[in-house]
């Protein structure tokens, strides 16, 4: 159950980069946008704090991290049309790697 909410955890830290993204226009703010993104931070680390009575701080941190960095990627390249560029996409291989890594450590 712990590794369910550290991965719940992850997804919501994907949320609020996105929050923050759509959350501040030339216009100026987006409420609801900004209120997502502070729901999703909240969500993120009342989730890793229940994960983490079970896995290691340093695992589930880095995981926690590493699936929030690796969506927030992939959010960015299909939604925001950032660069996937061959030397991107290996670099978030590698993350991916470490998180598979200490899964199986």
């Amino acid at each position: 159950m712990a590794w369910l909410y550290l991965v719940l955890a992850s997804i919501c830290e994907i949320g609020w980069p996105v929050g923050l993204k759509l959350g501040w226009t030339d216009q100026g703010p987006r409420w609801g946008w900004i209120v997502f993104a502070v729901a999703a931070m909240t969500a993120s680390g009342a989730l890793l704090l229940w994960a983490q009575r079970f896995i290691p701080m340093g695992t589930a941190y880095a995981v926690w991290t590493g699936i929030g960095a690796v969506g927030a990627f992939v959010v960015g390249i299909a939604a925001f049309g950032d660069s996937a560029s061959t030397l991107r996409m290996v670099s978030i291989g590698l993350i991916v790697a470490g998180i598979v890594g200490l899964k199986l450590a």
